[in-house]
């Protein structure tokens, strides 16, 4: 293992020093610099070889970076150096903005856990589709996920256009694309995963996948973001919405609005969605109710709550094809990738 892997665990005591959203930028931005240099760019390089497929898309390994940690596209190449088998970046939004007022990240170090409320904050489509271009990970056998949103101030009326913008403008550039309806961050958007919303924003959205495929030539697979905080028969709700309209794929799950497993901790109280090692549980849960329902007609992201290499294994036992990892990251470094790699073929021994 790459010796500035072995040493997160000091730079971490100097970034939990800072404010959360400002370790955050710091911490990419030091890993950009990284890169950028080539001798410190073999000293990250990780590669954990477990090939799989996903949604139709070879993978080098199962484990791929959450969406959210890079919004606007702007590190991929660092990040998959990293040793990622996939690399999902946004929510971008068809205009920049700026998200909710700070401070708005706060750690929960007793719990392994991130409240946030960031709010989608980027720089809009074009920024975004600038920088996916200039990355090279993807020319390197590297898959890029990108994820959509809505702007804060589109109603959720017309929800449905910044989804078809963010679409249109995507297509040629990804992977498989993301339709995030499920941050609690951003105005009456977990309405959208409401059974009669849901229909309507999809068949739209597989309309115009189907003019984007005969216009690039090439059909790209979608997926859907989900919340943990559904009732089983929203849950089931979903498991049927989906494959009417062809969606590909589920991500399991979004930040939870539940707080029981912090309650009394520093921060607890904070408005906004928590992730980290609390979700893990509810994320077994709603991905095993979807495998249930689904069968194996939808592939399913697991994502939630992975801070150790067996939490990446249950997720695959529960019913996951693979899975994604952020706020673990934030408290184990980059070494928790080739964990989580190791651990899932270890469990299949």
């Amino acid at each position: 293992m790459s010796f500035l892997f072995q040493a997160y665990p000091f730079a971490r005591q100097a970034l939990f020093a800072l404010d959360a959203e400002a370790a955050h930028e710091t911490t990419l931005h030091a890993l950009q610099k990284a890169y950028d240099c080539s001798l410190t760019r073999g000293m990250m390089h990780s590669r954990v070889s477990d090939p799989a497929t996903l949604m139709g898309l070879p993978l080098l390994n199962r484990v791929g970076l959450a969406a959210g940690l890079d919004k606007n596209g702007a590190h991929i190449d660092a990040m998959g150096n990293l040793g990622f088998g996939f690399i999902e970046v946004g929510t971008v939004t068809p205009r920049g903005q700026t998200g909710n007022p700070k401070p708005r990240m706060f750690r929960i170090p007793q719990a392994q856990a991130l409240i946030n409320r960031l709010g989608f904050n980027n720089l809009g489509l074009d920024t975004f589709l600038a920088n996916v271009s200039r990355s090279t990970w993807r020319s390197k056998g590297g898959i890029v996920g990108l994820n959509i949103g809505k702007n804060a101030d589109t109603p959720i009326e017309q929800a449905a256009s910044d989804y078809l913008i963010g679409l249109a403008g995507v297509y040629p550039h990804a992977d498989y694309i993301t339709v995030n309806i499920s941050s609690p961050n951003t105005k009456n958007l977990r309405a959208l995963q409401g059974e009669h919303e849901l229909d309507q924003l999809l068949s739209q959205l597989q309309q115009r996948r189907l003019e984007l495929t005969e216009q690039h030539g090439r059909r790209v697979p979608l997926a859907v973001k989900i919340a943990p905080d559904l009732n089983e028969e929203q849950i089931d709700i979903i498991a049927q919405v989906l494959p009417r309209h062809g969606i590909d794929g589920v991500i399991a799950t979004n930040t939870t609005l539940e707080r029981s497993a912090v309650q009394g901790m520093p921060h607890a109280d904070e408005a906004g969605g928590l992730s980290g090692a609390p979700l893990h549980a509810r994320s077994l849960e709603v991905i095993a109710r979807l495998r249930q329902r689904v069968g194996a007609e939808l592939a399913i992201i697991g994502v939630g709550g992975i801070v150790a290499g067996q939490h990446a294994a249950e997720k695959i036992a529960a019913g996951a094809d693979a899975v994604q990892v952020y706020t673990g990251l934030i408290y184990r470094g980059p070494a928790l990738v080739s964990e989580c790699v190791k651990a899932m073929v270890a469990a299949r021994r």
